[in-house]
Order: structure tokens, then sequence, then C-alpha cells
């Protein structure tokens, strides 16, 4: 079954981690599997005052997520929390209410940070919103990733290879079993 994964990287930054773990965590999963990222620095703030004439960006943000089969949500942690880009394209795409594209959507959730607890706080966050957004979330195996231990400069280090698999089969799963 060909499958397609929307991904929400919740970092801007060129060098970003987390945008180095989606493209990492992709190329673990088989052929049949896409993983389109999806853009989100030109969404403006959100506004309930666009809900009936959203810009541009929002449609096609919500086009691609209600296109896709699932989710995958790879987050820093900001002060404890998600990144305020991520919580806005969010908004943007379950809005206006009664118009989500993620309802139903299987999602995942896996971040990187330098810091020691990875991004726990972020990602529980995270799942509390998709909880309301009507997301089934993939609860295990959970990752809380420490970048010096995941990745190798572009790559997936080789002793986390084993981990982050046994994370992307389980993921995919979950997809299936939703679609």
């Amino acid at each position: 079954m060909k499958l397609t994964i929307a991904v929400l990287v919740g970092s801007l930054r060129k060098d970003s981690f987390n945008a180095k773990l989606a493209d990492a965590l992709a190329a673990l999963a088989p052929d049949d599997v896409a993983f389109p990222r999806l853009r989100i620095d030109d969404l403006p703030l959100y506004n309930q005052d666009d809900d009936q004439a959203p810009p541009a960006a929002a449609k096609r943000l919500k086009q691609a997520i209600r296109e896709a089969d699932g989710v995958l949500f790879v987050t820093p942690e900001y002060n404890r929390s998600v990144p305020g880009v991520l919580k806005n394209a969010i908004d943007h795409a379950s809005r206006p209410y009664g118009d989500s594209a993620f309802a139903g959507k299987p999602a995942g959730v896996i971040g990187v940070s330098i810091g020691a607890i990875g991004t726990a706080c972020a990602q529980q966050h995270l799942r509390t919103v998709l909880a309301y957004l009507d997301m089934p979330t993939l609860g295990q195996p959970e990752a809380y990733l420490k970048a010096d231990d995941v990745l190798d400069g572009d790559r997936i280090a080789e002793g986390s290879r084993e981990f982050l698999q046994t994370w992307m089969d389980a993921y995919l799963d979950w997809v299936r079993k939703h679609v």
C-alpha cells in the first residue's frame, strides 16, 4: 500500500537538527512511502478574522494535509514547548472550527535537541493538541533524542539506527492500521 506522510518540521533554522532528522527518518522507510515536507515558513500569524478567506499558504497547507495518509511532526523544543511556527501551522490547518485538515489523520511525534531530555516537554504539549484535533497518535515507542547521540552530520548515527528504524516501522504500522 503506497502511503504519503506529510512532514511538519517545527524549525525554520537553515541547519536545523530536526530537518536533518526528518530527512534521515524518511530514508529509513520503504520506497512505497513518500514524505513531502510541508512548507510553513510563509504562513502569516493565524487570525480568526481570515477564516472565511484564508491566505493562499494556509489553503496549500490544508490541502497537502488532506491528501496525506498521516502526519509526522518533527519538532525542537523552545522554552519547554513547541515552537510558535509549528503551533501557527497547526492553527491554520485546523481552523475554522469544524474544518480541520487533521481530523482522523494518524500522527507521529518525534524530535531532537541539544539538551539531555531531548524534546520531551514539547512532545507532551503537542500530544495534548493532537488529541484535541482527533489525531490518533503513536504512543510507543517514545523518542526523546539528543542531537549528539542521534545525528552524524546529515545522517543517523550508527548507534541510533536500530532504534530509529524500530520507531519508523512502528509509525508506519500505525498509519496503515488507521488508513
